[in-house]
């Protein structure tokens, strides 16, 4: 019996009949190169090396083997021992920050219990006495306000200065102290694989959130990637820097002019006008402090400008600490004010929300700066060939796109087209040569040749009841067909292909299955970046004069996470070719969701990324305790096309009446996914819905003997009420060789994990195993010849693929009016997740 080495002995050293065996220095040199060209070679590679190489003839296969046994093993030891170190030193890095966290907490409770005494004190003598004005701060109503006496301020080098030192002083006491009253964000919770400890503000004016971690960069390399905003902050339209003085504590002073998108298209963008301070500290750390100037503090000015809403940045930054071991330590706070007066009212919840300034703004800060980190340390290339900071800057691209679409500013050449009497969907045009004539140049240089001279934008915005932004957005990524229109699908495609385009037509054929090519999963906004494959199931008509051909589309998706709270989604896509390459000129369209409130939580009976945990699903009966109100949420939509300005006025309402079909798709899908379906018209309004029901109470009766529902009201209604709300999954399949889902109540959607639009891409043989469906399908005849049928209890799967127990199977033929057979119907009994 051959003995191991231990892992702590030289590389020189193997072993044969528990003997160890010493290489030479050349030998060993040789194994290691061997060893990364193939760290696991068969017993004939082995022998091969044998012979190509010289130097290792004197030693026997077995013992080339042993050698290759003990150096994965230290291979493997020294890649766990790193990562226990990386481990240990988040550990270390968040335990101090928790211990930072807990004082200031501690400090908060010391405030509000003098506070309290200071009011009930107050209150027992009846009398208001004023504060010490010699404090720094004062108190009023439970509020810290900082209202220090401030030197008289200007636009001269020693006025900013006193502002930046204020705004310094300022920006400190929100990122370690008590100036405001932070809360944990909900859903986030600190831990050594966690983003960081995320909170958000609770009673301050304007809305702002704070955020702590650990990043494996050098502070003065954090500093530069958070200074570049336009680099990680997609809303983020333009930064000019207009003036730049130095400080004598090596320090910078910056005005800055900045421009953000709007959201959607109900609101016009923000602008602001902003004094930064780059101040190294005493203790070796980095701070990065901004804030807005405006009049009170006597500062430089900048006008209005046009379309835009100026907004105001309260003390904000970065504090930057060098961290033992490598790395840093950041806090981060966010603290603006959007004025929420100048956007219509349904749509003041999306400029005070501060969970949405976290997720959006401060979130973005830290994933990027992880994602980045992690890229430094495990560079790789993806499956298409592209690097990921390749694949950041088309991410970056798409939704600058997407962005520019749904804002349509003037001064990149957008104008309104005119109206057709119905203000649902507004076209803009852009005819000006950095997005037209522009992106043909492009095209020429890859020696494509023109396929148009300008470009068409519709867009919409709508709102949404009932329904999550990640449910929603999942569905429309997986199934396009349900929305999307394959004549319009391919004329975008002909934008990127050689040779003219004409107007979309009706196609002999059609694109057939979707298929989704993953390229990067990012820690950057948890998002997907893939390419859609519609592969061609038909012929283009003769005068569409393109050619056949599968389409593709570059796609970006993210915030399709139904465990996060609040969180917006958005799905932009761009058609591309087989040949697409990074700098290639793309049009993006897409969809955004952002919720306006979060009184709905997600169903829980729903949740498809549970698929990614471990353990029992929530009980059927906490369905009702989720559903604490109604949830609304704005979608904007924009889609973008390239066409000839002599086709303007057609492309023009082609676009409007695509957009509206679109629109009235998503309502459908909307519906289907909302919570509590039998309350919505989907189904309490359709009387196709009522039917079945009653064929399936009624044949369930006759075949078996007995009645399905023990006491109910004799109405349609009251019976479809009762099938729906019933504990046991009761399915609907198709008579077909292959039998589809057709119809599921509530308990049957949550089993499947699926909704009643996507039900029939379910198929009976799915969901069970190998000796299931061989249970299933030989009892089927049966089932049909008499009537009825029970299948002992097992283990079947949803659409997900999460394992699912049953007690037991009770089948049934479905008659229609006619006593002809309808449909077979499944009752699953006592099934829960394994």
């Amino acid at each position: 019996m051959m003995t191991i080495s231990s892992p702590s002995k030289d590389d020189n050293l193997g072993m044969d009949n528990g003997k160890y065996v010493r290489y030479t220095p050349e030998q060993v040199e040789a194994l290691e190169r061997l060893y990364h060209d193939c760290p696991k070679p068969s017993s004939l590679r082995r022998q091969q090396l044998i012979r190509e190489c010289p130097i290792l003839s004197n030693i026997e296969p077995k013992q080339i083997k042993v050698w290759f046994q003990n150096r994965r093993c230290r291979e493997k030891q020294r890649k766990e021992a790193s990562r226990l170190q990386a481990v240990n030193r988040k550990l270390t890095a968040m335990n101090k920050l928790l211990m930072e966290e807990n004082d200031r907490l501690q400090k908060q409770v010391s405030h509000l219990v003098y506070e309290n005494s200071y009011f009930r004190q107050q209150t027992q003598n009846v009398t208001l006495a004023t504060t010490d004005t010699s404090c720094e701060s004062v108190v009023t109503s439970g509020q810290h306000h900082l209202t220090p006496q401030h030197p008289p301020k200007d636009a001269s080098p020693a006025g900013l200065l006193s502002i930046a030192e204020e705004t310094l002083t300022e920006f400190l006491s929100k990122a370690t102290g008590t100036a405001v009253e932070w809360v944990q964000m909900p859903g986030m919770k600190p831990g050594p694989d966690s983003i960081g400890i995320i909170a958000i503000s609770h009673g301050c004016s304007g809305v702002a959130s704070r955020a702590c971690g650990l990043i494996g960069l050098e502070p003065t390399r954090v500093a530069e990637i958070l200074k570049d905003w336009s680099s990680w902050f997609r809303d983020c339209r333009a930064v000019d820097t207009l003036n730049v003085l130095s400080t004598a504590n090596n320090g910078t002073i910056e005005l800055l002019y900045m421009q953000l998108y709007a959201p959607t298209t109900l609101a016009p963008a923000r602008d602001f006008w902003l004094l930064r301070y780059t101040s190294p500290m005493e203790d070796g750390s980095l701070v990065i402090c901004e804030r807005s100037l405006n009049n009170t503090q006597n500062g430089p000015s900048m006008p209005p400008v046009p379309h835009f809403v100026r907004a105001e940045m309260l003390p904000s930054g970065y504090l930057i600490r060098p961290c033992e071991g490598g790395g840093s330590i950041i806090h981060i706070v966010d603290h603006v004010d959007l004025e929420p007066w100048s956007v219509p009212e349904v749509l003041r919840p999306l400029y005070e929300s501060s969970t949405l300034l976290a997720q959006r703004t401060t979130f973005a800060a830290f994933s990027h700066l992880r994602q980045i980190s992690q890229e430094i340390s495990q560079p790789t290339v993806t499956s298409w060939g592209r690097r990921p900071a390749a694949l950041r800057a088309l991410g970056q691209r798409m939704s600058r796109g997407f962005n520019e679409a749904v804002n349509g500013f003037a001064d990149e050449g957008w104008s309104v087209t005119e109206s057709d009497g119905v203000d649902d969907v507004t076209v803009f045009v852009n005819l000006a040569p950095a997005k037209a004539t522009g992106a043909n140049q492009m095209y020429a240089a890859h020696g494509i040749p023109v396929v148009s001279n300008a470009v068409l934008c519709a867009k919409a915005s709508m709102l949404l009841q009932d329904v999550a932004p990640a449910i929603l957005m999942r569905f429309l990524r997986e199934y396009r067909s349900e929305w999307a229109d394959s004549s319009m699908d391919a004329y975008s495609a002909a934008s990127v292909k050689a040779g003219p385009t004409s107007l979309p037509m009706a196609r002999n054929g059609s694109f057939g299955s979707q298929v989704i090519l993953p390229l990067a999963h990012t820690l950057e906004h948890e998002e997907f970046m893939e390419v859609v494959k519609l592969e061609n199931m038909g012929h283009y008509q003769d005068n569409m004069m393109m050619s056949p051909g599968d389409i593709f589309f570059l796609q970006l998706c993210n915030g399709v996470d139904e465990n996060a709270i609040g969180t917006s989604a958005e799905l932009v896509f761009a058609p591309i070719d087989a040949s697409f390459t990074d700098d290639a000129p793309l049009l993006p369209s897409g969809f955004r969701i952002i919720p306006i409130n979060n009184k709905l939580t997600q169903n829980p009976t729903r949740d498809l990324a549970s698929t990614l945990e471990v353990g029992v699903g929530p009980p059927r009966n906490q369905r009702a305790s989720n559903q604490a109100g109604p949830t609304k949420s704005v979608m904007t939509i924009a889609f973008q096309f390239g066409f000839e300005i002599h086709l303007q006025e057609n492309i023009s309402a082609m676009a409007r009446q695509y957009v509206r079909s679109i629109i009235s798709s998503v309502q459908r899908v909307a519906l289907a996914l909302s919570p509590s379906p039998f309350g919505s018209p989907s189904l309490q309004g359709n009387p196709e819905a009522h039917t079945l029901t009653h064929w399936i109470q009624q044949s369930y009766s006759c075949f078996l003997g007995e009645e399905l529902f023990k006491s109910v009201d004799e109405r349609s209604e009251s019976v479809l009420k009762t099938l729906w709300n019933h504990s046991d999954a009761i399915t609907c399949c198709s008579l077909k060789t292959l039998p589809v889902f057709t119809f599921a109540n509530q308990a049957g959607l949550d089993m499947l994990e699926t909704t009643l639009v996507s039900l029939q891409d379910v198929s009976l043989d799915k969901i069970f195993d190998e000796n299931g469906r061989k249970n299933v399908f030989s009892e089927l005849p049966q089932i049909l010849q008499q009537g009825y049928g029970c299948l002992p209890g097992g283990v079947c799967l949803s659409s997900m693929g999460r394992p699912v127990s049953y007690e037991r199977v009770v089948a049934w033929k479905v008659l229609n009016d006619n006593d002809t057979p309808h449909c077979i119907a499944f009752m699953f009994v006592n099934w829960s997740f394994v």
